[in-house]
């Protein structure tokens, strides 16, 4: 009877998929905390920057603008080296650069508490910790998860990308415990090389990609999945990929611009500093929901409508906060909106990309993509700034969202279904079903 053999077909696929899942995480869970806790050290400069601007401006008369300008020299160096990176993933894996980048980057990060009171020389140790820095950016490790996830990399990449959650919820507790007991220079420099170890040693064991795997046991190798996929020349022309990597692009844009300036559009609507400082904090609980549901569920149904939802909710968000439809209530609903969708758009994008490039080139191809996604991180707040100094408020901001958010969902809402990237097709790059 047909109509009966076709759910038990179903059936038997999902429980299969279960299982591949399961002995996926049984073998793998190591690398993915080490991993996390990877990418957790590389938003440390992020998170706790604005916890060491106002002992240095009392011990060096340093304006914020002028702090502030450290985290532009590293979006402006991502934007170039980001694909270089990605490059050196492909032909190396990413052990081989992400151990010697933590190594490089504590170091880096421990050699601001040398600072004298020179802005050329802040800014020089900017310059060297954004070189050093590309070696940990997101790339690394969601490209290492993704060589040895396949039933359930989407659930992989949530919890890796969670490290930056982490991040960003214990960084300024460190970062003000250290400076209040012991100031702000022992605080550089523990940060660093502290975290940096404690990296290290998570890192050194079980950090281990799929070319990690070949090259310590190349006997059975035939027995692993080959990486298979796009090349670079074909992942630039390609239409899915270029519809990915425009969604990052705008969401990024828009993502940052409001994080940056969400306390100030907070008060815009009448809520004093302190409640709105709250609320914005809650959006973090709200992101790592996103990442984790998002990532379940993408491991389960094919992922175009759940992306297109996902990036579709700032444009929610950002109508909720405009007269005359606000309230309190959906203000924090707003918020909450923002946080998911800020936890989880990222995510999204790497998943994607990963399914309809392949692995094969992903470190070139995603490298690019995270140099746009620097870019637009770049930009947005400075975009969002100057429009608030044209109209004195951030409703035109707001007003631009909604179809901003509405196109990056629609961009890969409608991608169709996966390319099926076989292990027998590694000596060839698979074309794409049309």
């Amino acid at each position: 009877m047909p109509n009966d053999a076709a759910p038990a077909a179903t059936i038997e696929e999902r429980s299969t998929t279960h299982g591949s899942a399961l002995a996926e995480w049984r073998e793998h869970w190591p690398m993915v905390v080490a991993a996390m806790a990877g990418l957790s050290f590389a938003t440390v400069a992020v998170y706790s920057m604005g916890l060491f601007m106002e002992p240095l401006s009392r011990e060096f008369g340093w304006t914020r603008a002028q702090m502030s300008l450290g985290l532009s020299i590293v979006a402006l160096f991502a934007v170039p080296l980001s694909p270089f990176a990605g490059a050196l993933i492909d032909r190396w894996g990413s052990r081989r650069l992400g151990i010697p980048g933590i190594v490089l980057s504590a170091i880096a990060f421990a050699a601001f508490s040398l600072a004298t009171g020179s802005l050329t020389q802040w800014y020089v140790l900017w310059v060297c910790y954004a070189i050093v820095a590309i070696a940990i950016k997101t790339t690394v490790w969601t490209a290492a998860v993704s060589s040895v996830f396949q039933s359930s990399r989407a659930l992989a990449l949530a919890v890796v990308l969670s490290g930056a959650a982490v991040s960003q919820t214990i960084t300024p507790l460190i970062a003000q415990w250290l400076i209040d007991g012991y100031g702000w220079r022992q605080a550089f420099l523990w940060m660093g090389l502290g975290w940096g170890s404690v990296v290290l040693v998570l890192l050194l064991p079980f950090f281990f990609d799929a070319r990690d795997h070949e090259r310590r046991a190349p006997s059975s190798s035939a027995e692993r999945p080959a990486l298979t996929g796009l090349t670079l020349a074909e992942g630039v022309r390609d239409p899915a990929l270029l519809r990915i990597a425009a969604a990052l692009f705008i969401t990024s844009f828009l993502g940052v611009a409001v994080t940056v300036h969400k306390v100030p559009i907070l008060t815009q609507t009448g809520l004093s500093r302190e409640v709105a400082a709250q609320i914005a904090a809650s959006a973090g609980i709200a992101g790592i929901t996103g990442k984790l549901l998002t990532g379940w569920l993408m491991d389960r149904w094919q992922s175009g409508w759940i992306g297109g939802i996902c990036l579709s909710l700032p444009a929610l968000a950002c109508l909720l906060l405009l007269e005359p439809i606000r309230t309190p209530a959906l203000i924090v609903a707003s918020m909450m909106i923002f946080g998911y969708s800020a936890g989880a758009y990222l995510q999204i994008c790497t998943y994607l990309t990963t399914r309809y490039g392949g692995l094969r080139h992903f470190g070139k191809i995603f490298g690019i993509m995270a140099g746009l996604m620097a870019l637009a991180t770049g930009i947005g707040p400075i975009v969002a700034g100057a429009v608030f100094d044209h109209f004195g408020n951030y409703t035109a901001l707001l007003l631009a969202g909604i179809p901003i958010g509405l196109v990056s969902g629609g961009l890969v809402a409608g991608l169709g279904p996966y390319p099926d990237w076989q292990p027998a097709c590694r000596a060839v790059s698979k074309p794409r079903p049309r």
